[in-house]
């Protein structure tokens, strides 16, 4: 669910139907689920579990509905889903990764190369484009009423450990490694400062521009992807 334009796209996830935000809601729960599975539902010594947590409030998932999820894990009866990666190319030649968690590989397989071949993409094997893109956090502030201090944020984000800060349309981008992502989050909630975003993403080293007509067929790849059930998320290199 990231891009270049990070503005962009996040008003585009946050504009969306009540419909469409409730799936969102139980994908970050099925993400919670799974990783209260492989590593305990303590936040503290389970650092994936915390960062989902941090997700999942950017998200504006309520505390009860997290803790409800967290719960309902931790019990025996939750169901299980194994995580699965497919890589590709979209229109154009933009990398795609999709993040999937499925009880049924034969099932998602099948829906996520459709998704590629519908619109123009080829589904690749593993490897073929994730040498492209690294692993970071990423904290989206914003500044839409232009109302934030970008050196005071700036400095406190530094100084918590942040890699790299970023002005953009509207917002501020913050950059993390992945070690540092909670520790630099809870710096900047304690200082009181809001997320549009903040999660571990994977982040290109380089940007695909597309044609108009291969941006509505990569936009479209996109919407079939993230409306698929199984599909956690979608990261890409087209600069939209």
């Amino acid at each position: 669910m990231s891009g270049h334009s990070k503005w962009k796209n996040i008003m585009h996830k946050k504009e969306k139907t009540d419909a469409a935000r409730a799936k969102v809601f139980t994908k970050i729960g099925k993400e919670i689920a799974m990783a209260v599975r492989d590593g305990g539902a303590d936040p503290v010594s389970n650092t994936k579990l915390r960062d989902l947590i941090t997700k999942a409030k950017s998200l504006n998932v309520p505390n009860d509905n997290i803790k409800r999820i967290i719960d309902k894990a931790s019990s025996d009866n939750s169901a299980t889903y194994e995580f699965v990666v497919y890589e590709g190319y979209g229109p154009g030649g933009v990398a795609v990764i999709v993040e999937a968690a499925t009880d049924n590989r034969n099932r998602t397989a099948p829906e996520v190369r459709h998704a590629f071949d519908k619109f123009g993409g080829n589904l690749g094997t593993s490897g073929c484009v994730s040498f492209l893109f690294s692993e970071k956090g990423v904290i989206v502030v914003s500044n839409e009423d232009g109302d934030v201090d970008e050196d005071a944020l700036m400095d406190a984000a530094l100084e918590a450990g942040a890699g790299d800060f970023m002005p953009e349309e509207e917002c501020f981008e913050i950059y993390t490694e992945p070690a540092d992502f909670s520790a630099v989050c809870d710096a900047l909630s304690e200082k009181g400062y809001t997320f549009l975003s903040a999660e571990i993403e994977k982040v290109p080293a380089t940007y695909v521009e597309l044609s108009e007509e291969q941006g509505i067929a990569m936009q479209k790849m996109l919407d079939l992807l993230e409306d698929n059930d199984d599909v956690q998320n979608v990261w890409h290199n087209w600069d939209s």
